[in-house]
């Protein structure tokens, strides 16, 4: 865990007062501590993330939101997807494994 200080001087560009507003709109949870916050190694990934849609692919402010929650949703299908295939490799046996992925192959078409 890392205070917002140390958070601003990692990361470039980054001015407390951003981050700080992002905390008051929930687009970053950082554990409050201290009188401050304390950001986890997914909170600065989060931080650089946010920093990136603006910055780089001039996403604005209001649209954050909705980008961030349609980029949790999908990193979330990923999680479940590599679930899904771990459950299958430890369960199915190899010769139906190989025609499940076949038909699944067959209907992305």
């Amino acid at each position: 865990m890392i205070t917002l200080e140390t958070l601003c001087v990692q990361v470039r560009g980054l001015r407390a007062e951003d981050v700080q507003r992002w905390i008051a709109h929930e687009l970053v949870r950082a554990e409050a501590q201290d009188g401050g916050y304390a950001f986890s190694e997914i909170d600065v990934a989060r931080v650089r993330l946010i920093l990136e849609l603006r910055d780089e692919m001039q996403v604005n402010e209001e649209a954050l939101p909705v980008v961030l929650s349609l980029l949790d949703q999908l990193y979330d299908l990923r999680r479940q997807m590599r679930r899904v295939r771990t459950v299958l490799e430890e369960t199915v046996p190899g010769e139906l494994r190989a025609e499940l992925v076949r038909r699944l192959r067959a209907m992305e078409g």
